[in-house]
């Protein structure tokens, strides 16, 4: 069985991840703070940002994850979990740098580096979930930006470093329809309207179609991509907007 190893299990996209690959066939490890509805076959609570900062921690939760990995392969890592600290510049503190990066850039390739014998024991695929932020942001964005304009980075650096033994790739989603982002609209239809009209596709993404491009990243369809960043977007990195 193929097994793929998920961080954010719990989350829109994240579940979304879990229901797809699982209807593939794949069994599927979650890593998130608290379990609550994701579909998986494992769960394993952890925090990314002790993960980051404490050896044992790390080891520990590494420890676990390669026994739960079929005969010590993983076909599929997708870091998905992330921060998001929205404040203005002069706001912004030395603490919440350390936890954005910690947790949407280094936890990340510390996964993928503790994990490596797993992934590439079966010539497996990392996949890290970024954002359209990484190439046009907002104010207020500028911790949530950089950190993901680095993830970028890395997607492109680990790619090189591991040639043909594990393909890395990452997705980069626009405003996607999770359950976070429709509650914060409930009291504003008007303004997702508008949100949506902004994507020359007319629409915002939904997670599903985030999942499906993942496993496509994932398949064997997919074997020459590596150090490939797909803009999942509906264009909207492509537009400019005129003032009303």
């Amino acid at each position: 069985m193929k097994t793929l190893l998920i961080t954010g299990s719990e989350g829109g996209i994240g579940e979304a991840l879990c229901r797809n690959f699982k209807g593939h066939g794949f069994k599927v490890i979650g890593l998130d703070l608290e379990r609550r509805s994701a579909d998986l076959d494992v769960f394993v609570p952890c925090d990314l940002k002790r993960l980051c900062e404490e050896e044992t921690y790390r080891t520990d939760v590494l420890s676990e994850l390669r026994n739960h990995c079929e005969a010590d392969c993983l076909q599929v890592l997708i870091n998905n979990a992330a921060v998001q600290i929205l404040k203005p510049m002069e706001r912004l503190q030395a603490a919440d740098w350390t936890r954005t990066l910690n947790i949407n850039v280094i936890a990340p390739f510390l996964l993928a580096q503790g994990l490596l014998p797993c992934l590439e024991a079966d010539s497996g695929s990392v996949i890290n979930i970024a954002s359209v932020h990484a190439h046009a942001t907002k104010p207020g964005f500028v911790c949530y930006a950089t950190s993901k304009a680095a993830l970028v980075g890395l997607t492109k650096a680990m790619a090189v470093d591991l040639g043909p033994r594990v393909r890395v790739n990452a997705i980069c989603p626009a405003a996607t329809a999770t359950p976070m982002l429709q509650a914060g609209f409930a009291d504003n239809p008007t303004a997702l309207a508008q949100l949506s009209f902004m994507h020359p596709r007319g629409r915002i993404a939904l997670p599903a179609e985030i999942a499906d491009i993942a496993f496509f990243l994932a398949s064997p369809q997919a074997d020459f991509l590596t150090g490939t960043i797909l803009y999942a977007d509906g264009g909207i990195c492509a537009r400019l907007h005129d003032p009303l």
